[in-house]
């Protein structure tokens, strides 16, 4: 089992910057939407506190926060925190490059041990970051598109833009953004989508500097994974999660929430 999680926190918060009528935000509320810092929301404590105690209670104890150099904010912050459950570090992604450009900003920190990449605008459920955790080959949790419906706080439409998968029982066969340029029929079959929590060891890191650019012109770890899929780098094992996300990507989640945390204390 891996100890190991780096997190991705380097994104611009295009949707997070964008005014949202009828959200109400407390005054650092709003200072951290203006500037697109997601996981720094507070929320009580930052948003980022609450998904770093998740990965504690998992057992992910060494945790890698991946940030741009202008959040120094955040390297501060964790710095100056007295911290007992875990460590953190920070490594530093110099352009927003995307999802696959921010895990090699990791490479060094991982050491050559296998770790969770994820994303840092999510709050994902203990027992499935610990099933992803205890995999001993790469992976990914696999969610039920229901699961997340049920649990109410992402938008219908939010998860209809989730990437599906293809599995062959638990192994991942291909991940897609537009499943209709692909195979609509199969795809439509599947009830499981990705969130971006992702089981990796060292061969990533080839797979990341040989993935080409998407059509958003940036470096996505959906697509290196695709890559290593179809020339045989590794295989992925998908872990199963029927448990709702919380999923902080614009203001209009900030308040549902906070409402869903207000029973968590982080401890770090």
């Amino acid at each position: 089992m891996t100890s190991r999680a780096v997190i991705l926190a380097r994104g611009l918060g295009t949707r997070m910057r964008q005014a949202a009528p009828g959200a109400t935000l407390d005054p650092a509320q709003e200072a951290a939407a203006a500037e697109g810092m997601k996981a720094f929301i507070p929320i009580g404590r930052p948003f980022l506190d609450y998904v770093i105690s998740a990965l504690a209670d998992a057992g992910l104890t060494r945790i890698c926060l991946v940030i741009g150099p202008e959040h120094g904010v955040v390297a501060r912050y964790y710095q100056d925190l007295a911290l007992t459950r875990v460590t953190v570090d920070i490594a530093i992604q110099a352009e927003p490059k995307g999802t696959a450009d921010a895990v090699l900003a990791a490479e060094s920190w991982t050491a050559g041990e296998p770790f969770l990449a994820l994303n840092a605008d999510n709050y994902y459920p203990v027992s499935a970051l610990r099933a992803l955790a205890a995999l001993s080959l790469p992976g990914l949790i696999a969610f039920d598109r229901e699961g997340l419906l049920a649990d109410g706080q992402i938008p219908p439409e939010r998860i209809l833009r989730f990437a599906l998968l293809d599995l062959d029982g638990s192994r991942l066969r291909r991940i897609a953004e537009k499943p209709d340029e692909i195979d609509a029929a199969r795809f439509e079959r599947s009830p499981w989508v990705s969130m971006n929590c992702w089981r990796f060891d060292e061969r990533v890191f080839d797979a990341c500097r040989a993935v080409p650019l998407s059509p958003r012109d940036e470096y996505e770890l959906p697509l290196t994974v695709q890559l290593a899929i179809d020339e045989g780098r590794f295989p992925l094992e998908a872990v199963f999660s029927h448990d709702g996300v919380l999923d902080l990507s614009g203001r209009t989640d900030i308040a549902a929430v906070a409402q869903r945390l207000s029973h968590v204390t982080p401890r770090l």
